[in-house]
């Protein structure tokens, strides 16, 4: 029997009808979305919470627990990698580097290294078949090319500047479930001296954080990098593997075509594995405007999830007030949103409190949103307005300072607050010149939608 844990954003109100029975109210999921239970669904939620376990007659509303990311299936922890075939594309990296990366890999059926057209030809690897690809074509191409040769059920592409641990084959207890086509673990920055490192280790762009998720478009966790990917070879050759178009964020559009297609991915913190970042900050910078660079091939694609803001229309409201000075007004407008929440609510027991919850935490993260699509898309209007309007000056100054600053007192990384914020600040940036150079270049219908918000 699979075994269940809530998500961290599960919140039960309990209540009791006449009978004594329970009937409960329960908000979770991302986005949130409120469930109320009858006496069956309350002793289901008594059984999450408990153990984790869901008897088989709950299956139904256990399924759209899953499928709202209210809770997440807990992996088998056992797993026969004879069935998995490693593709780690490779260009200009350390021989010795992959030579320890393919031997930490000894488990799989066969490990394949696609040297992608290095100037110096890569040297065979003891325990790895070597493909070289005389051109350059990307990740995307060096990919497709090892899985090209892969006849195992399983595909495991890891990146040749990771680091694999053996507890991260925990992740393939996912395949269990048979609507699962991909998976990815924890990719977290390697620590070390250098103030790239240290900074990376809370502000890695492959670093997806510490709560599982189903991965959709638009949700906490909306993509997973190809650095580590676990993937069904049906799935993959249904999907005609990865686009070679696209020079960055082909994984982010494979993943997102899975999901189209019907599949399921999910992003597995418990499983673990390492990256090493850029060793320079003129290729950390380079990274950066590339990744930038893919949304707006990705906006022209999938119209509606590379938007850099979505929300709806009263929390924009509050916050444009309270950016514009005018906390005050900005605090009416979300009192309103709460009382309008309020009236959809009914009869709910405790329906205050369910109602502040679900407008106090909107608005909070509407404003993570706001200040994000200020910094990642929209900063060269942004330095326009402030440069003639003192009150959208304030408003960008808050928008570089005041997120990087909690998350830093969250995160606790071994930077100072000061060159933490003037990082994270040079990080937005350089992701924002990547986003405009992108819409420049294609100028194609849809590509706007990289820099464009949507409202509910």
């Amino acid at each position: 029997m699979t075994r269940y844990r809530p998500d961290s954003s599960w919140w039960r109100v309990r209540s009791r009808n006449s009978d004594g029975s329970n009937n409960d109210t329960i908000v979770a999921g991302s986005p949130l979305r409120l469930f109320r239970l009858g006496p069956a669904g309350s002793n289901l939620a008594d059984a999450l919470e408990a153990t984790g376990d869901a008897p088989n007659e709950s299956q139904q509303l256990t399924t759209r627990f899953v499928d709202a990311g209210a809770v997440h299936p807990i992996p088998e922890a056992t797993f026969d990698l004879s069935t998995v075939t490693v593709v780690i594309p490779a260009h200009n990296e350390r021989h010795v580097d992959l030579q320890v990366l393919v031997s930490s890999l000894h488990d799989a059926a066969k490990v394949i290294v696609v040297d992608d057209g290095s100037p110096l030809e890569l040297a065979p690897l003891d325990g790895a078949l070597v493909v070289r690809r005389e051109h350059s074509g990307g990740p995307a191409a060096a990919r497709n090319t090892g899985a090209a040769l892969v006849d195992t059920e399983f595909i495991l592409f890891v990146d040749a500047d990771t680091q694999w641990s053996d507890d991260a084959v925990v992740m393939f207890g996912h395949f269990t479930d048979s609507h699962v086509a991909a998976v990815a673990p924890r990719v977290r920055s390697v620590d070390g001296p250098s103030l790239l490192e240290r900074y990376e280790t809370a502000e890695s762009p492959l670093d997806l954080g510490t709560e599982p998720a189903r991965v959709q478009p638009n949700t906490r966790v909306s993509y997973v990098p190809a650095a580590a990917l676990a993937v069904r070879r049906s799935t993959f050759e249904q999907l005609g593997g990865f686009d070679e178009s696209f020079r960055y964020g082909e994984d982010v559009d494979f993943v997102w075509r899975a999901v189209e297609a019907g599949h399921m991915v999910r992003y597995e913190p418990l499983a673990e594995v390492t990256h090493r970042p850029r060793g320079s900050f003129e290729a950390w910078v380079r990274q950066r405007v590339g990744y930038g660079s893919a949304a707006a091939s990705l906006a022209a694609r999938h119209r509606g999830a590379v938007t850099p803001l979505k929300i709806n229309r009263w929390s924009a409201g509050a916050w444009g007030l309270v950016g514009w000075g005018r906390p005050d007004a900005g605090a009416m407008v979300a009192a309103t949103s709460w009382a309008l929440l309020l009236r959809k609510l009914g009869d709910a027991p405790d329906r205050r409190g369910i109602a502040l919850r679900l407008a106090g935490r909107g608005n909070l993260h509407a404003g993570r949103l706001v200040a994000s699509a200020i910094t990642r898309a929209w900063l060269p209007i942004a330095i326009v307005l402030a440069l003639f309007f003192p009150r959208a000056r304030r408003a960008l100054l808050m928008a570089l300072t005041v997120p990087s600053t909690l998350h830093w007192v969250a995160s606790k990384p071994n930077v100072d607050l000061l060159r933490y914020v003037l990082l994270k600040a040079l990080d937005d940036a350089s992701y924002c010149t990547g986003v405009w150079r992108g819409i420049v270049r294609s100028r194609a219908n849809g590509r706007w939608g990289a820099i464009t918000p949507q409202f509910d």
